[in-house]
Order: structure tokens, then C-alpha cells, then sequence
């Protein structure tokens, strides 16, 4: 089964979808995957539980910003469809070729754009991490990521708004700050394959990261253990 969340109101989208998701989670296992994850990690979420796996849910977070995920997810279209997991789409602006197969497999598709002329505000929620790293406001960001985790955000979801925060800072601007969020995307995108490889969760992880944040040293991470 599919569901499918987009617009450009990122909060309000992602707000919808963490209430579906509490409603259809259950016993399930969540997988998380966004574009900062390997091909090898959707495959294996595309992949189903095995024979022995529980049901689970599969949240697809801004995956459709990597081409070659959003090949490997509109191909398995049908299979997800008939799956007895329930997935998850969550996308800011899916092109009209990739929204129209999205529709034609997905149980509902909700949509949710800010008004014309509106833009997304630097304001609270999961989103205040993202304009925090952005800013190269460390304080902030800490107490930001505190905040998200009593509001039991994942760690998985933490990390992804990070990502597209480091991803967005770096299409936005040039010269020493281009250079600061292209260091970002690349640390933030191996922060988890670094932490598997490491024995350590995701949120150890993000916790050290997040305090390392404006040092000089790229040791700085998770490396120093």
C-alpha cells in the first residue's frame, strides 16, 4: 500500500504523514530511507521482510531528489502497490511525469502548498534544525535537536531534515558559504553509513555530530570514538 504526501508546506506535509504513520504503525517496524541512503539501502527497503520479517512501514523521504532512486522506486511501483508493508512517500515537488504514475498507484496522494508568494517560515518544528544548520547557529541547533527529540522525532527523520538543509543551503549560495554547505552534505550523507560500519544508532551519532558542528577538524565526528 501507498501513500503519497507533497507540497511545498514541508511541515504540513510531513506534519500529515507522522500522523499517519502513527495510526498505521502499530507492531510494524519503520524503515526510514532519504536520498542521504546508499541504492543498496532502498533496494533492501524495497525488498520486503522475508519470510520470517514482520510487516512494516517504509517511509520515503525526499528520495525522488536522487535520479537514480527515483528510477528504482517508480519501477517498483506495482510491487509497493501490492505489498502488504505500507509505504510512505513524502516529496516537496514531484515532477508531473512522476506525480502521475505516484497517483495511478498510490491509495491517496495529499497535497499541501503554502499560498502563492508564502514562503516556508524559519519557524518551530522539525524544520527549525534545518534553518539552524543553515545559519551556523550551533546553539540553536542543539537545543533544537533537544526539542525534537522529545517530541520523539526519529533520528532517521532528524537526520533527513538536516540533509535537505545542508542540500539547500548549498543551492542557495556560493563562495566560502557554498563551500561550508557542500562540507555539510558530505559529512551529513556519510553520517549513517559511518555509524553502521561504527556499531553505533543513529541518534549517538547525530548527537556528537551535532556538537561537533564549526569545528575545524573533520575528526571531529563520530572518527573519534
Amino acid at each position: 500500500m501507498l501513500y503519497v504526501f507533497s507540497g511545498t508546506d514541508r511541515e504540513k506535509a510531513r506534519a500529515e504523514m507522522n500522523k499517519a504513520l502513527r495510526q498505521a504503525q502499530g507492531k510494524r517496524e519503520v524503515i526510514r530511507i532519504t536520498d542521504a541512503n546508499s541504492l543498496d539501502d532502498l533496494n533492501a527497503a524495497l525488498s520486503g521482510g522475508g519470510m520470517f520479517g514482520g510487516k512494516r512501514v517504509v517511509i520515503l523521504d525526499g528520495v525522488f531528489a536522487n535520479e537514480e532512486m527515483r528510477n528504482v522506486v517508480l519501477d517498483a511501483l506495482q510491487r509497493i502497490k501490492e505489498s502488504e508493508d505500507i509505504f510512505f512517500v513524502l516529496e516537496e515537488k514531484p515532477d508531473a511525469d512522476t506525480r502521475k504514475k505516484l497517483e495511478k498507484h498510490a491509495e491517496t496522494v495529499k497535497k499541501y502548498d503554502l499560498p502563492a508568494g508564502r514562503q516556508a517560515r524559519e519557524g518551530g518544528g522539525i524544520f527549525a534544525l534545518a534553518y539552524a544548520l543553515k545559519g551556523g547557529d550551533k546553539k540553536r541547533l542543539w537545543v533544537e535537536y533537544q526539542r525534537a527529540l522529545s517530541r520523539d522525532e526519529a533520528p532517521e527523520a532528524i537526520h533527513g531534515v538536516l540533509f535537505w538543509g545542508a542540500k539547500d543551503a548549498y543551492l542557495k549560495s556560493s563562495g566560502n558559504a557554498r563551500e561550508r554547505a557542500g562540507r555539510l552534505v558530505a559529512e551529513l550523507a556519510e553520517l549513517p553509513h559511518e555509524a553502521r560500519r561504527r556499531g553505533f544508532e543513529l541518534e549517538y551519532a547525530l548527537e556528537r555530530y551535532i556538537l561537533s558542528v564549526g569545528n575545524t577538524e573533520r575528526g571531529r565526528s563520530i572518527n573519534k570514538s
